[in-house]
């Protein structure tokens, strides 16, 4: 069902290649504000999905799907331009894919088909968000730049942590 709340979801989904486009021909005040917009709108999402008591299945895969999607398109055009550097987004791309496999292992196995976020990963998700606005503060106002490094060595660090617990939470619920 589609409703307020996913047809937000769904705006924010289809941000993510705008963004991209605005990053590669440079125009970073455009795409700083879109994905400012994405931001609220993945805050009233789930502000409409509560309040108006419209969770819905489709809502659970979408909304996380957004995130991930607005970030990989973030990071991969970033990275592109050079503006992050690539391991940073080896190891972001790795450990979703490492958490998707995961999610599909327990979904053959025992028809599992919700994951609880963890608080590291939502520490994850706000770093890697920190980092994609930071650098596009950075391009668009300056005076973020000395900061960005160690973000994106905590955003690293705090990735890798946060699919090691994933891949430990799967592990013991699989065996016991």
């Amino acid at each position: 069902m589609v409703n307020l709340a996913n047809s937000l979801t769904i705006l924010r989904i289809l941000m993510a290649p705008v963004i991209s486009i605005l990053l590669v021909y440079r125009f970073w005040r455009l795409a700083l504000a879109i994905f400012l917009l994405a931001g609220i709108t993945d805050a009233l999402d789930g502000f409409f999905a509560r309040s108006r008591a419209e969770r819905t299945e489709l809502g659970m895969i979408l909304d996380p799907l957004a995130d991930k999607l607005l970030l990989f398109a973030a990071f991969m055009t970033l990275v592109y331009l050079h503006r992050i550097p690539r391991w940073l987004f080896i190891i972001v791309v790795s450990r979703d894919l490492i958490l998707i496999g995961g999610f599909l292992v327990l979904y053959i196995a025992i028809g599992k088909s919700t994951v609880s976020v963890s608080q590291m990963g939502k520490l994850t998700t706000g770093l890697q968000l920190a980092t994609v606005l930071g650098t596009m503060l950075d391009r668009v106002m300056g005076g973020v730049g000395p900061y960005l490094p160690p973000l994106i060595y905590m955003t690293a660090a705090v990735t890798i942590f946060s699919g090691l617990e994933y891949v430990l939470r799967g592990a013991k619920f699989l065996s016991g």
